[in-house]
């Protein structure tokens, strides 16, 4: 489920909106206080978190670990590499603020790829470049990501259709084929809007691709395919609450870049084109 090199805390991210509330305690006790939990045995996590030591060996296996042991040396790993209290204080006021959470989103760039399967992004880049239609699609704040990426992929010659209206958008998954694919944008995996869209394009035998922070979500159920983006925070309600899609644009930039190396020749051809009409538009003055 997870790659070798994806740290900790981003496996826990990953999953904690699906686990039980004892191992929900666990896990976010190890996000609170790793650097505590790197010198704690696996009992003193245990009554730490006022659950039994089968409960902490649950948690650790279904991040992906054969037990807590190999839990602590990841999250050592982690801490090691730059994880840890390394917070700077810019002082107060909204530019302090703002550097304090720019830093914050900096931290967790380089985690953004490590929940990503490499066969699986292969092939979505593949289905996306060959798809006899490509809809990209989202509701909410994920839609200027799926408008960017939308707009991408057309500037590239791979033609892709964004659409804002959410019943808009079932009409037009709901029309898909077999040979057309849907990508849908959705952090939280729960918008209610894009399931429909989602179940919309696969009720036509579309390939639907999702773009989410939720290893396991209502979306990915409904997928084909999941591309699972390493949120920036730390839970669902982060999620809901800090709403970062830095991390979607990024990797919407990527996949676009992808698609089109995907496409070879034409690509190059259609590149060219779409620069052409970005000069004819500059005015004397740029």
């Amino acid at each position: 489920m997870f790659s070798p090199s994806a740290p900790p805390t981003a496996r826990i991210a990953a999953v904690l909106n699906t686990l039980q509330p004892a191992e929900r305690r666990v896990a976010e006790l190890i996000v609170e206080s790793a650097d505590a939990v790197v010198e704690w045995t696996a009992q003193e996590l245990a009554e730490r978190a006022g659950v039994g030591r089968a409960t902490v060996v649950r948690t650790c296996q279904t991040v992906g670990y054969r037990g807590y042991p190999q839990l602590r040396v990841a999250l050592a790993a982690e801490l090691g590499g730059g994880g840890g209290d390394t917070a700077i204080d810019h002082g107060p006021g909204v530019l302090g603020r703002m550097r304090g959470e720019i830093d914050r989103l900096a931290a967790s760039l380089p985690a953004l790829a490590s929940l990503l399967d490499a066969d699986a992004v292969d092939e979505a880049v593949r289905l996306a470049a060959s798809a006899r239609r490509l809809l990209v699609l989202a509701n909410g704040l994920s839609s200027p990501i799926a408008n960017d990426l939308a707009m991408r992929l057309t500037a590239s010659g791979r033609s892709a259709e964004f659409i804002a209206d959410a019943i808009a958008q079932q009409i037009a998954a709901r029309h898909l084929t077999a040979e057309d694919v849907c990508l849908v944008v959705s952090g939280s995996g729960a918008n209610e809007a894009s399931l429909r869209v989602a179940t919309a394009a696969a009720r036509g035998g579309a390939t639907v691709i999702a773009l989410t922070s939720f290893a396991s979500s209502a979306l990915t159920e409904a997928a084909t395919l999941s591309l699972v983006i390493a949120p920036t925070g730390v839970s669902f309600r982060d999620e809901l609450e800090h709403t970062s899609r830095v991390a979607y644009l990024v990797f919407a930039e990527v996949f676009a870049a992808a698609v089109t190396a995907e496409r070879g020749a034409d690509a190059v051809t259609a590149r060219a084109h779409a620069l052409e009409v970005v000069s004819d538009n500059l005015g004397e003055g740029a």
